[in-house]
């Protein structure tokens, strides 16, 4: 099955495989879930690059995010960018996405645009489709007095001045995030985050990938950390955007640590899966609120919010998409634990781990730094890192020895690949700014406490125009 690497819920809902229905338990249910999962599986010669980038939009007159409605709305946006060969999307007659060849355009909860790009073969070409897309936005953006930035949480305004996009799912998701913790809201409205979904050869590949992923993502998170202030002021963080997945959703969130246990692979992914509560139901166009409620329930026809019935494989690939741990597992594996920032870092992302895990020497060595991390090792960073970065101690040394150690594997691993663009250069190109943050010790949000501290005098309203794409 040709793998997917479009948002298939965030762009109109139903994801985008055959709609079957999938048996009862007793049927053999477990192998139809397991065997959707493994199916994303593909020879080396196939493994691509996805890349996916959200940003926050603003006014550039007076810095507020923009409504969906209006001449100036996000809505207007998206409309606009159709000009560039853009498919819009509609839900209940309102474009609220765009979708061209396997790439898409789609809205986070309070309008943050999010770019999930096509699978491509190398992290040239990666770059060259950001930079498109950005050039695009801008084309567009510029007249409307719009403009747009990369950080992983909104420095100036309140949660209650971010507006809210008319999508199903999102309603949902407002309505149950309060029940299931205190930051699920400012997740939604006031994060963003870019991603890079990555291929596995097979099962086994599938497991160290992950297993070596989830113990370096808070690596990732040093490296990228870019949201150090709430509301105009410092908020105590260097990753506010990470801390605040420690209190949204603790039944869809986290670590896993099942997955460095022995015997992890396809199966117990889905077992975890299904006790992830659901979100919805995506019917004729509607969203039925199944929030809380039990997929196994579901395959027994058993669903509250939609008795009688039973899931079919699009609402499964739906379910997949409702999890959020700091690695994810769709048909490819999904890092999700670095901050947005600006068109260099996108690239640099994508670059960081194509690094370490698509060069089986890098593989190796990636896994023999993490092997013997403890779980209270992996817990410690993961809960630490957001708050000191590099500067959170480790063993002998601190999280930035582990980080240059990354970096370094990395940089081999991309090396390695020989993929050269026009000018001869390989894909290590794109390390660049982690390797000037570690050389110089100090992540994107300590050189913005810097600005804040001295030239911008105390205001955060200088990184809408320093620091806007």
């Amino acid at each position: 099955m040709q793998q997917v690497f479009l948002s298939e819920v965030d762009v109109s809902g139903p994801s985008q495989v055959k709609d079957l229905e999938i048996p009862d338990i007793k049927g053999g249910a477990r192998a139809v879930l397991v065997d959707y999962l493994a199916s994303g599986v593909r020879p080396e010669s196939d493994w691509k690059i996805g890349t996916e980038h959200e940003k926050f939009g603003f006014r550039t007159d007076d810095l507020r995010p923009p409504t969906f409605d209006g001449d100036r709305g996000i809505e207007a946006l998206l409309k606009g960018l159709v000009q560039f060969g853009w498919s819009p999307v509609e839900e209940k007659g309102r474009v609220i996405a765009l979708t061209r060849d396997e790439a898409s355009v789609s809205l986070e909860p309070a309008g943050q645009l999010e770019l999930s790009g096509a699978p491509l073969a190398t992290l040239h070409d990666t770059c060259v489709e950001a930079a498109t897309h950005l050039r695009e936005v801008r084309t567009v953006a510029e007249p409307m007095g719009l403009g747009f930035l990369g950080m992983g949480f909104q420095p100036k305004w309140r949660r209650d001045d971010m507006p809210w996009m008319p999508k199903g799912r999102y309603k949902i998701m407002r309505d149950y995030m309060p029940k299931v913790g205190s930051l699920g809201l400012d997740m939604m409205t006031r994060t963003s985050t870019v991603q890079v979904n990555l291929d596995v050869r097979d099962e086994a590949d599938m497991v160290k990938k992950f297993r070596v992923s989830l113990a370096l993502q808070p690596i990732a998170t040093a490296l990228f950390a870019d949201s150090p202030f709430t509301e105009g002021k410092p908020n105590g963080y260097l990753s506010y955007r990470s801390h605040i997945w420690t209190d949204t959703d603790r039944d869809r969130t986290g670590l896993l640590d099942f997955v460095f246990e022995d015997g992890f692979g396809y199966e117990r992914y889905v077992d975890y899966l299904l006790d992830v509560p659901m979100y919805f139901v995506y019917r004729d166009g509607t969203y039925i609120d199944a929030a809380g409620q039990s997929f196994r329930d579901y395959l027994e026809a058993k669903l509250p919010a939609y008795p009688n019935q039973r899931p079919t494989l699009k609402d499964w690939a739906d379910h997949t998409t409702t999890a959020f741990p700091e690695v994810r597992l769709k048909k490819y594996l999904e890092m999700r634990g670095a901050d947005s920032g600006p068109w260099n870092r996108i690239c640099a992302l994508s670059a960081f781990w194509v690094g370490l895990l698509y060069d089986a020497d890098a593989l190796d060595a990636a896994w023999d730094l993490v092997l013997d991390f403890t779980p209270a090792e992996r817990h410690a960073l993961r809960d630490g890192v957001p708050q000191h970065g590099f500067h959170l101690p480790f063993r002998d040394g601190k999280v930035l020895d582990l980080a240059r150690r990354a970096l370094e594997i990395s940089a081999h691993g991309l090396k390695r690949r020989a993929r050269l663009n026009h000018n001869g250069a390989d894909e290590s190109i794109y390390l660049e700014p982690l390797t000037e943050f570690v050389a110089m010790g100090k992540s994107p949000a300590e050189r913005k406490l810097e600005l804040f501290h001295g030239a911008w005098g105390g205001s955060v309203d200088p990184v809408f125009k320093e620091f806007a794409y």
